[in-house]
Formats: C-alpha cells, structure tokens, sequence
C-alpha cells in the first residue's frame, strides 16, 4: 500500500506533495505530513471543523448491506457511466478520485472493470479511508475535507466519483483535467420511503437531482446523462436496520435498536445518477 504523490498538494499552502524521506512528504514550505501507519495521508487544512465523518458503526452497517448486493444495481450504473467508451484503447493510464469513498465499495466494482487505472480514495472519516484502501489496496488513500479546498492538484482526475456524499463545485471542477468526467449518486425522494414512513430515516429534498445539476452547470460541468435507478429490496428485520444505520440518518432515527419487528417489507431504492464532463473554456 503506497501513496501517489502526484496527486496531492499542501492543505496548509497548496504547493505540490512530494516526498521528503522514507516517511514524510512535504512542500516548499516546509509543511510536512507523515503517512498513518495504515498507508494514508491525513490532509486536512488549519482549522479544520473537528468532525470525523461517517463513525466505525455506521461503515459496519454499510459494508455490511453492501456486501449483500443490495445496491450493486447503483454500482453498475455507475460504471457505465464513469467508464470512458473504449476503456482499453486509452492511450494513458485514468485516474479516478472518489471523493466520499466510504468504505470503497464503488471505487472497488469500477477497479475490477479498468484494473490499470489509478485510484484516488478520500474520505473525512480515517475509519472509512481505512475501510476503502482495504478494498482498492493499490489505491492511495487521503483524509481531507470535501467542504473546503481540496489538498489535491489541478487537473489531476480523469475521472471524479461523489456517491451519497457532500459537493463541492468549484474544487471538483478544478481537479477535473478538461474534458473529464464527474459522476454524482444523489438518493430521489423515493429511496427508502418505507423506512422514512417508519420514523427511522431522514427525509430526501424533492428535485435534489435537479438542484445538484444547477450547481453543477455553474462551474462548467455540463450535464452529460442521467438515469434513474429504482428497484425494490425484500427487506428482513435485519436488512432494514442495516439500512437506517449505515448513513447519517442514524444519528436522527427514534432508535435504530427500534427495529422495525415482522417480516420482510419491501422497500424502495431509488436514485439518480449524474454524468457531467468539464468543457474548457474553449471547448
């Protein structure tokens, strides 16, 4: 497990990463950073807001749902729409960040379709960056910050996954090298609405899709596709509390040890996904 340099720069002064010794990567500033002993790179800038991103429970909770195929639907989608359309006739090796990893569940299902890519995995959460280089091994792993400027050099990605995770326009615009894809995952206000009936989720902002889109087109990512993907889950007991607990709307739900008893419910997946390219200036 190794770190790409070459994707980063300073949180502190954002000049380029590089290593400095055998254990620390630094600037020209002097800034230095020294790799966790699990292979990644904590980059967060001064200040920083002291939150952790998703805890250790809620990552249980979701590989564990994943692990089960519950969303490989979504994961497919995703592919196709982040996959280039002749993935073995690229002159270069792409270069993927996902930004909001998780525990790598996505980034590891695309990996296995472009096994010669390079893979960035960035997350708030140290347990989920943790989770994901587990999954994507050969991936270079970073703890940032998605709200604020991003420790990563510009037009440095191919490729940008943000699946079920914050946004930030501008910063992934200017990773994006012109021409690049960015792939966005937002749940329609549907998804999970048996378990919302139930009090145990959060609820989802109608027209989310269409909101993400705006925001989006102001920075220069056009809209390049978008599906819906919906199905429904035969739910047990136990599928439904992996459900509640695996995103933040645990930390709202009555009580997640409020399961919902009986038998199996079916409950609805339903999200969209987002394809969007950079256009330069004078493209």
């Amino acid at each position: 497990m190794s770190i790409d340099w070459t994707w980063l720069r300073c949180p502190n002064c954002f000049g380029d990463l590089s290593p400095v010794d055998d254990r620390a990567y630094g600037c020209d500033h002097g800034h230095r950073f020294d790799p966790s002993k699990h292979g990644y790179l904590t980059l967060l800038p001064p200040r920083a807001p002291r939150t952790t991103g998703d805890d250790r429970e809620m990552l249980v909770s979701r590989a564990a749902l994943l692990d089960r195929g519950a969303y490989r639907p979504i994961a497919e989608e995703l592919a196709r729409a982040a996959l280039p359309a002749n993935p073995g006739q690229a002159e270069v090796r792409l270069r993927v960040a996902d930004l909001g990893c998780g525990t790598g569940y996505y980034s590891r299902f695309l990996s296995e379709a472009l096994p010669d890519a390079d893979f960035l995995l960035a997350d708030r959460s140290p347990d989920a960056v943790r989770a994901a280089l587990r999954a994507v091994p050969s991936a270079s792993g970073v703890v940032l910050d998605i709200w604020r400027p991003l420790p990563l050099r510009d037009d440095v990605a191919d490729v940008v996954l943000n699946v079920f995770a914050p946004r930030n326009p501008s910063e992934f615009a200017r990773i994006l090298r012109p021409g690049g894809r960015l792939v966005v995952v937002v749940p329609h206000v549907h998804h999970l609405r048996e378990l919302r009936e139930l009090g145990l989720l959060l609820d989802v902002p109608a027209q989310k899709a269409e909101t993400v889109t705006d925001r989006l087109a102001a920075v220069g990512l056009v809209p390049r596709g978008a599906a819906r993907v919906q199905y429904v889950l035969e739910a047990d007991p136990d599928t439904r509390a992996l459900l509640a607990g695996m995103g933040p709307s645990a930390h709202h739900a009555v009580s997640l040890a409020g399961r919902p008893a009986g038998g199996d419910l079916d409950v609805t997946i339903a999200v969209d996904v987002l394809a969007f390219q950079l256009i330069s200036p004078s493209g």
